[in-house]
């Protein structure tokens, strides 16, 4: 994308505010106003006495699988404290490159990620990921979330546990903002990146007209089901990254007369 594409265009960015600083600034980029409004915070547990239990069974362990980067931020730093480095029985996975890249920070730099979506049936897919049977595999993780990647994982053989490290909360308590933006033509879409955030803006929204009349850019089809149940207008990127998500957002966008 060149020039200014985006300008006049107002878009709602949801993802937790030290997470969206790349995607606002590349909106900004392409001429659009990027509006703050996380609907996801990510939070460390009140009580870390059975995460510290489970680092234990690191040390039998043949596969650490982790979800996302605040997996990473969040037990990374307690491995090490609990280990004094990293175990090398230890293979690790993760799900996408800035997982990887995380990662790397702390010394772990043979990833094994998908090749192409960044998701749980992406890295089911893998090879390795079907030769897990009589292997035990810890899936870093926050609290709660989908079971499709233990499940797949137990039915394959595998010894499969979660290793919750933080949790997830919605900061907002209403959409009244977003509700008045629409109104002064201030808000043209929103970005939601997570199927939990949607549920929130959703919640949130209720039955409101601006819902109706806004474009929601998502970058996974799981995350639309909902949406497009209610007949809301959706687009979904086809590759990952932020600027997919901007292209696919711009075919969508009406056409300047």
């Amino acid at each position: 994308m060149t020039g200014q594409p985006l300008a006049g265009v107002h878009i709602a960015v949801t993802r937790p505010i030290d997470q969206a600083e790349a995607l606002n600034e590349l909106i900004k980029h392409l001429g659009g106003a990027a509006i703050t409004f996380p609907l996801l915070a990510i939070q460390p547990l009140e009580d870390y006495h059975l995460f510290e239990q489970q680092l234990i069974q690191l040390e039998t362990t043949d596969w650490a699988i982790f979800i996302s980067t605040n997996a990473v931020d969040q037990a990374m730093p307690r491995i090490l404290r609990h280990y004094g480095n990293i175990p090398e029985n230890l293979r690790f996975a993760a799900m996408g490159h800035q997982t990887a890249k995380a990662l790397a920070i702390f010394g772990v730099h043979n990833v094994l990620i998908p090749h192409s979506r960044f998701d749980s049936e992406s890295l089911l897919a893998l090879p390795e990921m079907h030769d897990v049977a009589n292997q035990k595999v810890a899936i870093f993780r926050g609290v709660g979330g989908r079971e499709l990647l233990a499940d797949t994982l137990k039915s394959r053989g595998a010894e499969v546990y979660f290793a919750e490290c933080y949790r997830r909360v919605n900061p907002q308590k209403n959409a009244n903002l977003l509700c008045e933006l629409w109104k002064r033509n201030k808000l043209q879409a929103v970005i939601v990146t997570s199927s939990e955030a949607m549920r929130y803006l959703i919640d949130l929204a209720g039955d409101s007209e601006w819902l109706r009349h806004i474009i929601l850019c998502v970058n996974h089809a799981r995350i639309a089901e909902i949406p497009l149940q209610l007949g809301l207008h959706v687009v979904v990127s086809d590759a990952p990254g932020d600027s997919a998500l901007l292209e696919a957002l711009l075919k969508k966008l009406p056409k300047p007369l």
